[in-house]
């Protein structure tokens, strides 16, 4: 299997790891990797299993299966520990990673995502959404969710950002979406390892997130001891796209605060 990468920055430099979420690219990603190596640190954005330039992998793709990836790739371009980032789905795979591998995990980036078990309900609909993409292909599914992926405010100021989104979640294949759909209908819970992170957490969330609203980034926060919260005005699911010189500012400000040692 093959997993297409963007890795910008120069080498040695601090290693961030960003992880895109479904059905998107890692494209989702390059304002924030050209800006992290313009401020000195060297950014590794990989196009998911399943999605973008990578392998597609039907069937079902778990979480771990994506942070096994991820990981592995992180080894192979020589970082032994970096901090972490991801948005929805990238988030929980970043939980993933962080459950499995904490020492390598020196800061953890966790943008409009929630940690904790799918619930029946949304087994049941992941699994659906599934069936329904390679039943339909995309673009129903794309133009359906389109309107809860980015606020209002985007489409109407930020009519560009808004195509981009559409563009990646026509672009993905749907038997890599919908494998990944039947993995998260099986994640585990998260809250626990959260709980005893010994790495600085920083939450961000779209102040108009429909799928994971600031509620649940409160809720969140309230668990992760000494964790941070910012909360992205005029901005829906996908705030580093939306919003991303205030994306940006929360990033690079949790990474400038980091303890000396930390991040390498």
């Amino acid at each position: 299997m093959t997993l297409a990468y963007d890795a910008v920055g120069e080498t040695g430099a601090p290693v961030v790891v960003l992880v895109h979420g479904h059905p998107f690219d890692r494209s989702m990603w390059r304002p924030q990797v050209r800006r992290l190596a313009e401020a000195g640190y060297r950014a590794i954005a990989p196009d998911l299993r399943g999605y973008g330039e990578s392998t597609v992998v039907p069937g079902k793709t778990p979480l771990a299966a994506f942070a096994r990836d991820v990981v592995e790739l992180a080894g192979r371009l020589g970082a032994g520990d970096f901090v972490l980032g991801g948005l929805s789905m990238g988030g929980q795979i970043a939980m993933e990673i962080h459950r499995r591998v904490p020492e390598r995990i020196r800061g953890l980036v966790l943008a409009d995502t929630a940690p904790w078990a799918e619930t029946p309900e949304g087994r049941r609909t992941r699994n659906e959404a599934a069936d329904r993409l390679l039943r339909e292909g995309m673009r129903p599914y794309a133009e359906e969710v389109l309107p809860k992926m980015v606020a209002p405010a985007t489409v109407e100021h930020r009519p560009a950002v808004a195509e981009h989104v559409l563009g990646m979640m026509l672009a993905a294949p749907p038997e890599g979406a919908a494998a990944a759909l039947r993995g998260r209908a099986e994640r585990p819970d998260y809250a626990a390892s959260l709980e005893g992170a010994t790495a600085p957490v920083l939450i961000v969330v779209g102040e108009e997130d429909e799928y994971t609203p600031v509620a649940d980034a409160r809720r969140m926060h309230a668990l992760i001891p000494g964790s941070a919260l910012t909360v992205i005005e005029d901005a829906g699911h996908l705030p580093n796209l939306e919003r991303p010189e205030a994306f940006d500012r929360a990033l690079l400000a949790f990474l400038g605060a980091l303890p000396a040692g930390t991040i390498r």
